[in-house]
């Protein structure tokens, strides 16, 4: 979950660091710090805790010597809490080594004690520092870094991305990954490391993705990539389809807002290319699922946590209505844990905005050797889960900074949909004409959502009159419950207030217990217009809680006065068919969260204790 850099080239080393943990803070905020190999051969580091900005005022007042080699790294603590010893980098063979890791060293207490046997003196309570020693006590052994990282990697349990240089070898950088993200961008005289490709897009938009179990060296003029045991691999390079500015705030006041104003464009960007003659083809995934392995597919798993999970819900109703095939929704994280039953005919559908989830990659790794399919969604190129499955369906949704997902949600769900209009054609259960009808549905999302965007100024006022508020309940039904569930993570993830989203037919069965005089209630209200819809069901909700003194806020499409007198206040979305409703009904909910958070004077881009890539278990 921490971010990392590396640089060679002829470039100022400390300029092209801390630029790179910039854009790589979502990763982690607890502290950061840097190493470089100065001009005159020496290792020279400084780190700190708290955000970046603290390490930046104080390079301000001190800088570090002039050098055109170096790592950085910002964190998001495991072992050991957010302190100044604690950060990153970490040094071995007396000072002359400095290493920078991100995920955690399962056998570090082992390892520790060996070295605390050999009179080993720890500055700090991180599992990472056993590696730096590691590596310093078996450099002096070989005198080659390379050798000498080999040696150590190998010895190393668990989820890990390293990265180290040495005073004795300017100009090298190496760096090795265990189920944890590490990109190679490539320059011309210059190479750059990065647990993202965010960190080195501002250079370089030519990329080498680092598979498993591989070790890559950088210097000025290429670089070598082997697996740890040596053998030389060959890397999987691309082209980063987006630049430096699309990860800049661009005068937005947080990258939040930015990316809620992106969600139009983040749509567009995932149905572009994929609707031909108003019908679904996906050609990306024909190879690993040609259409006789579709209609062979007998059940669906998808897999993710948290947003992913939610968008992972929505995709259930439309795929189940489309295509005909039963759905299962699992959080990744207990998926494999229970011993599922899969088979071959089993797709499993895996859902990332960084395609580095390490409890998603676990469970798709597990699916692959049980002898299911799987399918990858998808937003970042090139990512571990995308290179683990048997195909991925890209999302197109930019680079997403802030920590809490919104454009990312949006093209998953529009992604799953895609898939589910796909599957349904290739199964013979959707016919063309019903098909084409859907399409266009889906084509005018973006034009919709544009236009509920224009009530910010409405939810923002909405979220003012509510800042002291201390708990917040949303309620739906049927493709409503997954928006309530996402709306009130949202509002946990900024906030850091009670939130709860409940399918409001439970509302009966428990859950109106919570409901009191002033209690705030989203609800998340269906379109009357179909005569099978769920509206009497919802309104007939909210008049039951509004009995006992909630204060209702209601999502309703334009147009619905039924809901008028029982809802204290209304937002609208446009009219959309059912499966649509919820991606204009979300954007709100969002917009809600990050008001409400702006309101209490919270960071809505950094929330406490989060990092964006989940990237341990």
């Amino acid at each position: 979950m921490c971010g990392i850099v590396g640089y060679v080239g002829p470039r100022t080393a400390i300029d092209v660091l801390v630029g790179g943990l910039q854009r790589l803070e979502y990763r982690g905020y607890d502290s950061a710090g840097v190493a470089v190999i100065g001009e005159d051969g020496s290792l020279a580091t400084h780190k700190r805790a708290g955000k970046l900005g603290v390490l930046q005022r104080d390079l301000e007042r001190q800088p570090l010597p002039a050098a055109t080699t170096g790592i950085g790294h910002t964190r998001w603590a495991t072992h050991g809490g957010p302190t100044d010893a604690n950060a990153h980098p970490h040094l071995g063979d007396d000072g002359k080594l400095a290493l920078i890791h991100n995920g955690i060293i399962e056998n570090f207490a082992a390892l520790k004690d060996e070295l605390v046997d050999e009179g080993a003196v720890f500055t700090s309570e991180t599992d990472t520092e056993v590696a730096a020693l590691l590596l310093g006590r078996e450099y002096r052994r070989t005198g080659d870094l390379l050798t000498a990282f080999r040696a150590v990697v190998g010895r190393l349990h668990g989820a890990f991305t390293l990265l180290a240089v040495h005073e004795d070898e300017p100009g090298l950088v190496v760096g090795a990954r265990r189920n944890s993200p590490l990109v190679v961008g490539l320059g011309d005289g210059e190479q750059f490391l990065g647990s993202d490709v965010a960190a080195f897009v501002e250079y370089t938009r030519r990329a080498l993705a680092i598979g498993q179990d591989q070790i890559v060296a950088i210097r000025p003029e290429g670089i070598e990539l082997t697996d740890f045991a040596g053998r030389p691999v060959e890397g999987e390079e691309y082209e980063v389809a987006w630049d430096a500015s699309a990860a800049e705030k661009g005068g937005w006041s947080s990258f939040m807002a930015k990316e809620i104003s992106e969600e139009p464009e983040a749509l567009e960007q995932t149905l572009l290319g994929r609707v031909h003659d108003g019908l679904v083809v996906l050609d990306e995934i024909a190879e690993g699922f040609p259409d006789d392995a579709l209609r062979a597919v007998d059940r669906i798993v998808v897999l993710g946590a948290g947003t992913a999970a939610y968008s992972g819900l929505l995709g259930k109703y439309a795929i189940e209505k489309w295509a005909g095939v039963p759905v299962e929704v699992e959080l990744a994280h207990e998926f494999r844990y229970r011993d599922p039953v899969l088979g071959p005919n089993t797709l499993v559908v895996s859902i990332s905005q960084s395609g580095e989830t390490m409890d998603t990659l676990m469970a798709v790794k597990y699916a692959g050797e049980r002898g299911a399919r799987t399918l990858s969604i998808c937003n970042t190129q090139g990512a571990t889960i995308a290179r683990e499955s048997d195909a991925v369906l890209y999302t197109r949704a930019g680079p997403e900074v802030a920590v809490a997902s919104t454009k990312a949600f949006t093209a998953q769900v529009a992604a799953l949909y895609l898939f589910g209009l796909h599957l349904g054609r290739v199964r013979g259960v959707l016919a063309d004409e019903a098909s084409r009808a859907l399409v266009a549905e889906l084509q005018a999302l973006p034009a919709k959502l544009q236009q509920v965007l224009l009530q910010g100024d409405e939810v923002r006022q909405m979220a003012r009159q509510m800042s002291d508020t201390r708990s917040v309940l949303f309620l739906g039904r049927h493709v409503g419950y997954p928006v309530a569930l996402e709306g009130a993570l949202k509002l946990k993830e900024l906030a850091y207030i009670h939130a709860e989203g409940f399918a409001a037919g439970e509302l009966k069965h428990g859950p109106i217990a919570l409901i009191e005089p002033g209690q705030r209630v989203f609800v998340i209200v269906p379109s009357p217009r179909d005569g099978a819809s769920l509206h009497p069901k919802v309104v007939s909700n909210i008049q039951e809680i509004r009995a006992r003194g909630a204060h209702v806020l209601a999502i309703a499409e334009a147009g619905d006065v039924a809901v008028l007198p029982f809802a204290d206040e209304v937002l609208r979305i446009p009219l959309a068919g059912t499966m649509f409703e919820p991606l204009l009904a979300v954007a709100p909910l969002q917009q809600f969260a990050m008001e409400l958070a702006a309101a209490k004077g919270l960071d809505v881009d950094q929330p406490r204790n989060l990092a964006k890539s989940v990237t341990v278990e």
